[in-house]
């Protein structure tokens, strides 16, 4: 049994070390020339969905790999530079870089005749490498392609400021002494807002659409813990959503008290922004907020509302979406539609094929990712077995089903997961 997997990330290095457990022979192919994924690129200076101000939003008891302990001596919320670090560390103590090809950019991955899979990369100097491989595990990331408004406000054209996504943005001095409207209201949006705030002569925060803030810590808990605490997960959806709204009402007040548009739904049936600072920042008079951006004149952005402010640079946080270009097309993992993968990991129609970390949770990643590999793991080395093609279709189709009740169907919310149930089927595979 041969296994290639693709990315040196969180994900990638769980999957290296779920095999390496189990001896089973595999190759991990990293274009970067480092571990870590997206947290060792800000200190690398190169661009990605990470930034210098970038902490973790969630608890590192629940973010650090369950067999490798963070260091006692970091924060509960670690940094960028503290995440990369500790990657690093554990790639060390799990004996993984032997087993990782830097600087090898994988460029076309297709099923061979004999039921294996045809691996093609290419290395720093540009030699291309053609293998063949039992098992190919997709843990390559979904913060690869930016995505921009389609099409950009009216006016676009004409603006003489700068036109950024939050991928081009590295660190909030390089803005000293601007005017700046940043857009959206996910995690980045806050995030670069807030550390815009102490270096811009103005920031202004345009929000189209309300979404419920979440501070990182409510009744004195990282609210990722309280999420896998045995009480919460016990109770019901309308129970948890009873239990934070409550909670809520309490730490934060309505979303309109400080400018923002109130959330057209309740809580857990859309994305959460995660934020300690933000609602600080606004309170204070650092960040202004305002309506979504209607169009652009000049040096000039106009809001729906019909105000108005002078802007040297606009900052579109407006997320990422992901394209896998080595694959095939028409994979069930595209961007162009909902993804099709049973338990979020195996292809159905696409023997050998697999995918790690193509999952949003409200919460930490990293238990869900360590379970995956651990479940992909037992099905390489004959531990676990997958059931008939029939029955993987039947299990996509009814977790699509219960995503459109919850959230609506689209391509981001179809990798929606809830931790505590998605632990449990996967330990139970």
């Amino acid at each position: 049994m041969s296994v290639c997997v693709i990315g040196a990330g969180l994900s990638g290095l769980a999957a290296a070390y779920a095999l390496r457990e189990r001896g089973l022979d595999f190759v991990c192919l990293e274009k970067s020339p480092g571990v870590g994924g997206i947290w060792r690129r800000p200190s690398a200076g190169e661009p990605g969905p990470a930034y210098q101000a970038l902490h973790l939003n969630s608890a590192k008891q629940l973010t650090c790999f369950e067999a490798f302990p963070m260091s006692d001596e970091l924060p509960l919320y670690p940094s960028h530079r503290d995440m990369a670090a500790y990657l690093q560390e554990f790639a060390e103590w799990a004996g993984l870089l032997p087993r990782v090809e830097f600087d090898t950019e994988v460029v076309s991955v297709r099923q061979d005749g004999s039921g294996g899979w045809t691996v093609v990369s290419r290395d720093a100097s540009g030699a291309e490498t053609r293998r063949v491989f039992d098992q190919v595990v997709v843990a390559a990331g979904h913060h690869n392609v930016p995505a921009l408004p389609d099409p950009l406000p009216t006016g676009a054209e004409s603006f003489t400021g700068a036109l950024l996504h939050s991928s081009d943005f590295m660190d909030g001095r390089d803005f000293a002494g601007q005017r700046v409207v940043v857009v959206g209201m996910g995690a980045s949006g806050v995030d670069i807002a807030a550390d815009l705030s102490r270096y811009a002569a103005r920031t202004v925060l345009s929000v189209r659409r309300g979404l419920h803030v979440i501070p990182k810590q409510l009744y004195g808990m990282s609210v990722d813990l309280i999420a896998e605490a045995p009480w919460f997960t016990a109770k019901s959806l309308e129970e948890q959503r009873e239990f934070v709204e409550q909670a809520l009402e309490v730490a934060r007040g309505r979303m309109s008290d400080y400018g923002l548009p109130e959330p057209d739904h309740r809580i857990f049936s859309s994305a959460v922004t995660i934020s300690d600072e933000i609602l600080s920042r606004i309170r204070h008079g650092a960040v202004l907020p305002k309506p979504g951006v209607a169009s652009f004149d000049g040096p000039t952005v106009r809001f729906t509302d019909g105000s108005s402010t002078e802007a040297d640079a606009v900052v579109f946080c407006t997320g990422f979406d992901w394209r896998f270009g080595f694959l095939p097309d028409g994979h069930p993992a595209g961007a162009a539609g909902p993804v099709r993968l049973y338990r979020r990991v195996v292809a159905p129609e696409l023997p050998g094929l697999l995918f790690l970390g193509l999952i949003r949770p409200v919460g930490s990643i990293t238990r869900l990712v360590e379970a995956q590999a651990q479940w992909v793991a037992r099905l390489l080395a004959g531990e676990a077995s997958l059931p008939a093609t029939d029955v993987m279709r039947k299990e996509i189709d009814g977790h699509l089903a219960g995503i459109e009740r919850r959230y609506g169907l689209s391509t981001g919310s179809s990798i929606q997961v809830d931790v505590g149930s998605y632990l449990r089927d996967l330990r139970e595979a």
